[in-house]
């Protein structure tokens, strides 16, 4: 779905981003269909912004509700193990390549882009579910004294890709 242009007859006038703005409608749909996280968090918005990304490099949207078909796209597109980063850069630089001046919904697919891949977010340590043990009579345990994981960093799209995964399997 790409904004419609007619050379000459809009006067000059702004170019409205309507392709990448429908594709965050539906990424914020899905993830909050989901109810995986609140909207307000960082990781919220990783997985709205890759799942964007996603729905707005395979073809942009479609008008109706996701079809069945669409949906299956998109879960095999962020599927775990897929090279979806290398996807992204080549599907990002072909566009770029296609357009003869300026384009909102690329500048704006960029700026998400950017954002997913310099945007370092704490990874879950999933290692720490399950029940918290006791602590000791002599008071609470160190985590430093006991080896406790190193934090780990990532950026923003390692987190958002699988959080934008499993809200399309719950949609």
């Amino acid at each position: 779905m790409r904004p419609e242009r007619h050379d000459g007859s809009s006067g000059g006038g702004l170019l409205i981003p309507m392709a990448w703005m429908y594709a965050e409608y539906i990424a914020d749909e899905l993830l909050r269909t989901g109810e995986l996280m609140e909207p307000a968090t960082l990781e919220y918005r990783a997985g709205r912004d890759a799942l964007a990304l996603t729905v707005f490099l395979s073809d942009g949207a479609v008008a109706e509700a996701l079809p069945a078909t669409r949906v299956d796209e998109l879960r095999l597109l962020t599927a775990y193990g897929t090279p979806w980063r290398g996807w992204v850069c080549e599907r990002l630089d072909a566009l770029e390549a296609a357009q003869g001046g300026p384009d909102p919904d690329l500048a704006l697919a960029r700026a998400a882009w950017r954002w997913l891949e310099d945007t370092e977010l704490l990874a879950a340590d999933l290692d720490a579910i399950g029940p918290l043990p006791r602590e000791p009579a002599d008071g609470p345990r160190d985590p430093e004294a006991e080896g406790a994981p190193a934090q780990v960093w990532t950026p923003a799209w390692q987190l958002g890709l699988p959080l934008g995964h499993l809200s399309i399997h719950l949609y």
